[in-house]
Parts: C-alpha cells; structure tokens; sequence
C-alpha cells in the first residue's frame, strides 16, 4: 500500500530577502513560488507521502491551466471561453514537477524508493468547460470538452517523456454532479490516455451514488474518490466493487473539508474496511481532495496520521 495527495497544499509565499533574489526580482526573473514547492514537497515527504505533488501552489485548478489555452481567457478570475480552443502556448506544469522530484531526489539523497515519486496532476477538460462560460464559437460544451482533450494531451505527454512520473492524475469533479454528458466526458479521457505508457487516475470528488457505475467504465488505470468527508461513498464502493476490480483505488481518507485534525481512530476504520473490500495491494491511501485551505500545521498532521495508519497495513 502506498500513499499519495490528491494534489494542492497551503500556500507561503516568502518574502524576498537576500541580495540575489531582490535582483533577480528586480530583473522580472525571480520565481516568488519555486521555494513555495520545496517547502510543500518537504512537507509531504516529512509526513511519509510515497508520491508527491508540487503542491499546485500557483493558482487555482482551472485558471493555472486556462491562463496559457489560446481560446479561452482570464475575467475577473474566471475563466471565459471566446474562440477555438487550441493548444497551449507554453509547458503549464512540467517545470514546477521537474523541481519538484529533484528536491525529492535530494531529500533521499539521490535515490527515490521504489514505487515512490512525483505524479503530474491535470484538472480535466470536462470540469475545466463546466467551469467556464462560453462567450463565443462553441454552441455547446461537448465540442468544447473534446477541442479542450486534444488540447490538454500535449500537457499530458509533455509531463510523461519530461518528468517521469509515477502516473498522471486527471482531476474531473464535476463528473459527480450529474450535470455532464458521460459520454463525452469518457470520450475526452480516450483522449487523454491514447498512447500513453504509464498509468493514469481520475479524481473524481462527491457523492458516488447515481454516478459511480457510469465512472467505473471510464478508461483509466487508478479511480480516486473521498471517503472521509461523507457516509455514502464508502457503501457505494462496497456494493459496486467488481466493477472496478481491475482498477487501483485512491482512497480518500482523511477529511479535506474541515480544518481540525481527523481522529486516527476514524481513518484507521476507513482504511480497514477499505481493505476488506478491495485489498491493500489495490489501494492508495490519500486526502479526501486538496489540503491547499487547512492551516499548515493542520494539513501536514493529516497527512501524518494518514501514513501512519498506511505504515501499520504495509
């Protein structure tokens, strides 16, 4: 068994001290975020995280994407959809994961453990689109998903030969709301997964119950859903478990939702049912979602229980 995050972490943005850097920002070059990442990357390893994040500290999950999709664009924080959708301009995340699995190489002195690592994390097209709104060219969402797919497997597979990561997580939580077209949201997933080598996961938070069977037929390798934060979803996957028997499951154990610390004894009853129902092999022990609005101390002692109870199953 082996844990990870679902993907932000609380945010310190440090101010500029030393003589270099107060250069450096002078010259437009210095990146007030890169330190921002070590710090988040240490925490995690610290509390006994197997494969990290970056900490996803640049911004929120659609515009630290959308701010670089040529067709879509910033307003007022939200993002506005205003032409084609084409491919981005630039790598989004590949350089913020690059310096992340080289202060975890550093951390292990070199050499990473088996099984651990960093994973590339991509917010979906279908949640990307239903969180923006559509100004111009497109009439409806699904062809503005699927434009969005293609776009966003050039992130996908620049991550993959770049990075090396673990797997590649694609968050979609919009997928529980029932307001989605699953078919073309399994569609834009093909895309996103045609060719590639290494295993990809969808995170997929909310309640499971009239959309999990539907879910469970998306092509992925690792499914990710939170257990800590409700009463339904763990029955949902007990009742519907073979159909996911050939997936990992990414179990979200601790309560993302709340800024207090989970009880130990509540997360070691959640992931001993869990193994009950799908084994320890098949499980990845993680947060309920993103940790990026707990205080920091909080999100690091959840993520420290939560591997403390991952050390006593493995």
């Amino acid at each position: 068994m082996k844990s990870t995050v679902v993907g932000s972490f609380p945010v310190e943005v440090k101010e500029v001290t030393s003589t270099k850097n107060k250069l450096l920002s002078a010259l437009g070059a210095y990146d007030s975020f890169k330190q921002s990442i070590e710090d988040s990357v240490i925490a995690q390893l610290d509390a006994g995280v197997d494969i990290i994040s970056d900490g996803q500290v640049r911004g929120d999950m659609v515009s630290i994407f959308t701010q670089y999709i040529p067709g879509m664009k910033i307003e007022d924080g939200n993002t506005v959809i205003v032409s084609k959708i084409r491919n981005p301009t630039q790598e989004i995340s590949v350089k913020d994961l690059q310096y992340a699995k080289k202060v975890m190489k550093n951390y292990y002195n070199g050499n990473i453990p088996e099984g651990c690592g960093v994973k590339g994390i991509i917010t979906g097209p279908t949640t990307i689109v239903h969180s923006s709104r559509i100004q111009s060219f497109y009439k409806n969402k699904e062809d503005a998903i699927i434009d969005l797919a293609h776009s966003l497997k050039q992130e996908v597979d620049a991550i993959a030969k770049k990075v090396d990561p673990v797997y590649i997580q694609i968050d979609e939580p919009f997928l529980s709301t029932g307001m989605v077209d699953m078919k073309t949201a399994r569609e834009a997933i093909d895309i996103l997964h045609d060719g590639l080598e290494i295993p990809l996961a969808m995170h997929v938070c909310g309640i499971l119950k009239d959309a999990f069977k539907d879910i469970a037929r998306f092509n992925v390798d690792i499914l990710d859903f939170e257990f800590a934060g409700n009463n339904v979803n763990l029955s949902v996957l007990e009742q519907n478990a073979s159909l996911v028997s050939n997936k990992k499951i990414g179990f979200g154990c601790v309560d993302s939702s709340v800024n207090t610390v989970d009880d130990v004894n509540d997360i070691d009853a959640l992931v001993t049912k869990a193994i009950e129902i799908v084994g320890s092999d098949n499980l990845l022990l993680d947060p309920d979602c993103g940790l990026r609005r707990a205080p920091k101390d909080v999100a690091f002692e959840k993520l420290r229980l939560m591997n403390q109870i991952k050390d006593k199953y493995s």
